[in-house]
């Protein structure tokens, strides 16, 4: 791999038979220790890479990898979020959509290298990849964990976790998991969540460049790989699950967007997902486990 310029504040490098990796790296106003949070100056750095990108040879493939040696991508800046108005969160959201949706729309494959915590929208934004490799730390080490947590916080996934989740371990599990928040480590990861694994970070990159070299792809994608209508097995599923999840506000809202992904289409399921989650941060529920939340971070 060698570094490539680019006008954004992301690191790049390009491989002599033109993979290309970009490193998600924190804001530099806001270092947080180190950590990757999906926060507004990210989600810039992002499109002015993908606009760069559009301009330049078309890439073989695409990695998606994180600077941070404590996490892949912690989720999305809480704080910044619980500070906008409803019409900020709205732009906020859709543009944290379109942007994550510049992977799925490049004409190559693409594979996200996890190699720490990725957590709501950090898995969200892996999940536009068509691939996911991870870094499996050894038995002695804590295992980091890997999921969608905002239902325990009293509001749901806005950039599509609802529907990519369930096309890629078993619906029915990926949709209690979704609307209870539930999280697992990752060495418990439930099956077809990831492609391969790999003991360290060089032998995960190995691993997502050969996934690439056998994935082939020369055509864009309207989405990244989701449930939509004529899934049979994810609306069975939803169909089982719904008396179960549809106990609480998200809940709720998480089994009506994977009812509108169902039956309208991927970016229909999304923007129910959006509408959902400025509502939902508005409830008793959900303020009193944001403000808790945000004073302990």
């Amino acid at each position: 791999m060698t570094s490539i310029a680019n006008p954004s504040a992301l690191p790049s490098e390009r491989s002599a038979d033109g993979i290309v990796s970009l490193q998600l790296i924190p804001n530099p106003e806001k270092p947080r220790g180190g950590v990757v949070v999906l926060d507004a100056w990210l989600i810039g750095e992002l499109i002015k890479f993908f606009d760069w990108l559009s301009t330049q040879p078309k890439p073989a493939g695409f990695l998606l990898m994180s600077a941070s040696s404590r996490v892949f991508v912690a989720g999305a800046d809480l704080a910044e979020i619980d500070a906008l108005d409803d019409a900020g969160l709205h732009v906020y959201l859709k543009k944290g959509g379109d942007a994550f949706g510049r992977i799925s729309k490049l004409a190559c494959p693409s594979v996200a290298v996890i190699n720490g915590a990725a957590l709501g929208g950090g898995l969200e934004i892996a999940m536009y990849c068509d691939g996911l490799v991870a870094v499996v730390p050894p038995a002695m080490e804590k295992p980091y964990r890997i999921g969608l947590p905002e239902a325990g916080l009293g509001i749901c996934p806005g950039w599509g976790g609802t529907l990519t989740l369930p096309s890629r371990i078993d619906p029915a599990t990926a949709m209690k998991a979704t609307a209870t928040g539930e999280t697992w480590k990752v060495t418990e990861a439930p099956a077809g969540l990831l492609d391969a694994t790999a003991s360290d970070l060089e032998s995960a990159k190995s691993a997502a460049i050969a996934w690439i070299r056998s994935h082939p792809r020369s055509t864009s994608r309207t989405s990244p790989q989701s449930i939509g209508p004529g899934n049979a097995a994810a609306a069975r599923a939803l169909q089982e699950v719904t008396p179960i999840i549809a106990t609480s506000e998200a809940g709720r809202a998480v089994a009506y967007a994977i009812e509108t992904g169902l039956s309208r289409g991927f970016d229909a399921g999304v923007s129910a997902e959006q509408a959902h989650l400025v509502r939902l941060r508005h409830t008793p529920e959900a303020r009193a486990k944001l403000e808790a939340f945000l004073k302990k971070a």
